[in-house]
């Protein structure tokens, strides 16, 4: 089971943190990203991190603005959001798989996974 929160209503240039929460047992086997969908277009990877050796992927439109983290104590993965642009409007989404080659193939193939609660993210120009 996996929670998105944090989401709002920011103008361009602002900044928001999103978070995942996870329970014990999803949290520590698994990678986990974030997706957004913005309206009218397929949902897309936004960013990765792996539970295992902390790798990191970013797609490039979020690069040098987007940090993905863990934080243990709280089984949660945080996205830190700066520099935000009207572009990134969108509903935010998390997910988990047990292996960075797989959130791959869900990076790949979105529609194929079974999608929970997203978190909407609106920035203003």
């Amino acid at each position: 089971q996996l929670q998105a929160s944090g989401g709002g209503l920011v103008q361009a240039g602002g900044s928001l943190r999103l978070s995942c929460a996870a329970s014990r047992s999803t949290f520590d086997d698994n990678v986990i990203a974030w997706f957004r969908q913005a309206p009218g277009k397929e949902r897309e990877g936004v960013s990765l991190i792996s539970n295992s050796d902390g790798r990191t992927l970013y797609v490039d439109s979020v690069k040098g603005r987007f940090t993905i983290s863990r934080d243990n104590d709280k089984r949660t993965v945080l996205l830190q959001m700066d520099s935000l642009k009207p572009e990134d409007t969108a509903v935010y989404y998390c997910a988990a798989d047990p292996t960075f080659e797989g959130l791959l193939r869900v990076w790949a193939f979105p529609q194929k996974y079974n999608w929970g609660r997203g978190t909407q993210v609106t920035v203003s120009s």
